[in-house]
């Protein structure tokens, strides 16, 4: 079935005479460097390509070294109703944000994605679950279509396969992994400088902000669950944009005695979930709960109303899952 889709996106793409390209709102590491790898690739075949996502129309400050983020269109300029539109790391047509209207009235959608959780909203659905990242379909993609990488392309590969894979460190880090971190590599890559870019380089305001959030962290222990949160207020104390705390997560997760972190953050468009688990926890069913989705152990949603509610729910719903979880022995 992959291998078909693979061959039907392949041919849609070679037969158009431009295509359309969107990743999701808040675009992550794999979503941004899936994107613009196809659309470095594009360009050096000679495709006419546009690519975007939908506003807020920004990225984090360790994206925004990425080669060709500058080639990309703001949204109001995206092709109302593309031949062909392609979206990258999106398990549902609402991560879309407003581009969603855009794919709807496109002519083949072709959707790109590694998330479980996709409800297979294209005409052509290339997704596979046990990917590590949708920059590994994008390879794929790539190869199928006999098109040769460049070391931009590479670049940007190479960003939504480390950051998807925690820098090699999580269970979906697999021998494909490994061999395409290879392929990528010999496009001398400076992989010190984007590691430093990607993960250990920050304001110092920042820091500062990641010290309040980590002191007001609480911690479950019957649940073995770990959260904290990031208002408005913290955002404008600090002066930092929400887009700068994305590694928040990263942090909490290191409790050593919990098995589920998450954290709320405080944004215009509602309550923005991280969650993260490790061990049995599925926190993709969680998410899915709440409209939301992910995978087994990286799954997030957005909700209303208040985050002491929010982390309750969280917490009433890992109850239910423990009491159903099968019993060992």
């Amino acid at each position: 079935m992959l291998e078909n889709e693979l061959d039907r996106a392949a041919v849609a793409i070679s037969q158009a005479s431009s295509v359309a390209l969107a990743c999701h709102v808040c675009p992550d590491g794999d979503a941004l460097g899936s994107m613009l790898a196809l659309h470095h690739l594009c360009a050096s075949e000679g495709k006419p390509s546009t690519a975007s996502w939908s506003e807020p129309f920004e990225v984090a400050p360790h994206y925004r070294f990425l080669p060709g983020l500058d080639l990309a269109t703001k949204p109001a300029d995206f092709p109302a109703a593309p031949d062909v539109m392609i979206t990258f790391d999106c398990g549902s047509m609402g991560r879309l944000g407003d581009l969603g209207r855009n794919a709807a009235a496109a002519g083949t959608l072709i959707v790109i994605d590694h998330h479980a959780t996709n409800d297979r909203f294209g005409a052509i659905n290339v997704i596979d679950p046990d990917a590590a990242a949708t920059a590994v379909l994008v390879r794929r993609l790539a190869d199928r279509l006999g098109w040769t990488l460049t070391k931009d392309a590479a670049t940007c590969l190479y960003t939504g396969l480390v950051t998807d894979t925690g820098r090699f460190q999580y269970a979906n880090t697999t021998p494909e992994v490994f061999a395409l971190a290879h392929e990528l590599s010999t496009f001398e890559l400076p992989i010190a400088e984007l590691t430093r870019q990607l993960f250990e380089e920050h304001r110092f305001e920042y820091l500062k902000l990641v010290g309040d959030c980590i002191g007001r962290a609480q911690l479950d222990r019957e649940l073995r669950f770990v959260a904290t949160w990031v208002t408005f207020d913290d955002l404008h104390a600090h002066g930092c944009d929400v887009e700068e705390t994305e590694g928040l997560i990263d942090l909490v997760r290191r409790a050593s005695e919990a098995e589920v972190s998450c954290v709320v953050k405080e944004t215009p468009e509602g309550l923005r979930v991280s969650l993260r688990a490790i061990a049995d926890s599925d926190v993709s069913a969680i998410a899915t709960r709440f409209g939301g989705g992910g995978h087994r152990y990286a799954a997030g949603f957005v909700a209303q109303g208040r985050i002491d509610d929010v982390l309750a729910a969280i917490k009433a719903e890992l109850h239910i899952q423990r009491q159903t979880a099968p019993q060992l022995g």
